[in-house]
């Protein structure tokens, strides 16, 4: 069998006079601004303002780092306040551990914290996010990588990943050189591939009012799964199994739960949140296009004919028309509309 093994970087960081630059860092905060990017273009495709979402985003992206420490730190405590374990070393992200988990959670409760004060959908913003996190956490893992840490057992396969168990010329202690599987690859692959699903069950779907979001998490948890079970670094043991084992499968299951309940919501309301404006794409185009057939036939509105909806019109039990998009994010409605009532 050609070998063709995956070496590991010989420095995790370098030093910039009296500043040390740690590559898992800069690996975390390069995802996080090409998901904040990507973020701002696809809500300000549904209509929504960029400046309101960098709000929406910066607190999320705190919270996100501040639940993900909080979780790695409880989930593997033995670490930081067992036996010889340091507790100062919690404060220390940039030597690696951001439970996901805890991420997700954090820069959730952000982010509906934020969608609540400035009066946004929560579940468009989520909608918006969700595959923009999928490219972020892979881009992350490359932090793993340079920290030579989460790899799976011994193999030797020809993608196996080289751990020397020395970086910057010093020894990681309780590390074994070898080749293992290299799981955090294998999660950033799944992460792309997961990415480029959803978006395409999106499109085909044509989903919104929070399915986004639930197909990312069901999507990330099925893969994080299977690749936790390879992973052999030290985690707290629950039943037999990684801590990280069973909360993967219980948020699997929440998930798939949630999106059989979004679907049946949709299918029995008709419509559902997709844009920041508060209306259903699908429902608002049909009256848009039999209000301008109805004025290009007689030069005007007729009484009967249905007029085109504008921005902000009341229209009672319709969320986004006379109602604060907050209170209801079940209709949103697709593209900007120009004065004549035309999605641009």
């Amino acid at each position: 069998m050609i070998r063709a093994e995956i070496p590991s970087p010989p420095v995790s960081s370098i030093s910039l006079g009296p500043l040390t630059v740690h590559f898992y860092a800069l690996c975390i905060l390069t995802g996080i601004g090409v998901a904040l990017w990507w973020s701002t273009r696809r809500w300000v495709a549904r209509g929504g303002n960029g400046d309101q979402l960098f709000d929406v985003v910066f607190v999320a992206v705190v919270a996100g780092i501040i639940g993900a420490r909080i979780y790695h730190v409880v989930s593997s405590p033995d670490a930081y306040f067992g036996p010889g374990g340091n507790p100062v070393a919690a404060l220390y992200i940039w030597n690696g551990g951001l439970g996901i988990w805890g991420a997700v959670l954090g820069g959730a409760l952000g982010a509906w914290f934020m969608a609540r004060r400035k009066k946004l959908p929560f579940a468009v913003l989520a909608d918006t996010i969700a595959p923009t996190l999928m490219v972020a956490q892979a881009i992350g893992r490359l932090g793993n990588w340079f920290n030579q840490e989460l790899y799976g057992g011994p193999t030797t396969l020809p993608w196996a990943l080289d751990i020397t168990c020395v970086t910057n010329g010093d020894p990681i202690g309780g590390c074994v050189p070898g080749t293992y599987h290299p799981t955090f690859l294998y999660e950033l692959l799944w992460n792309l591939a997961g990415c480029a699903l959803l978006l395409a069950l999106e499109r085909r779907f044509r989903l919104g009012g929070g399915r986004v979001f639930w197909g990312y998490v069901l999507i990330y948890t099925t893969g994080r799964l299977w690749i936790e079970l390879m992973r052999t670094d030290e985690a707290e043991i629950v039943l037999g199994l990684r801590i990280n084992v069973w909360v993967s499968m219980i948020t699997m299951l929440l998930a798939a739960v949630m999106l059989v309940l979004l679907s049946r919501r949709r299918a029995a309301r008709g419509f559902e949140a997709h844009r920041a404006d508060g209306g259903d794409r699908t429902a608002d185009a049909s009256v848009g296009a039999s209000a301008t057939a109805s004025a290009d036939a007689s030069g005007s509105v007729t009484e009967g004919s249905a007029a085109p909806v504008t921005e902000g019109a009341s229209e009672p039990g319709i969320p986004g028309h006379g109602q604060d998009p907050g209170d209801d994010v079940s209709r949103i409605s697709d593209g900007p509309r120009s004065e004549s009532g035309h999605r641009e």
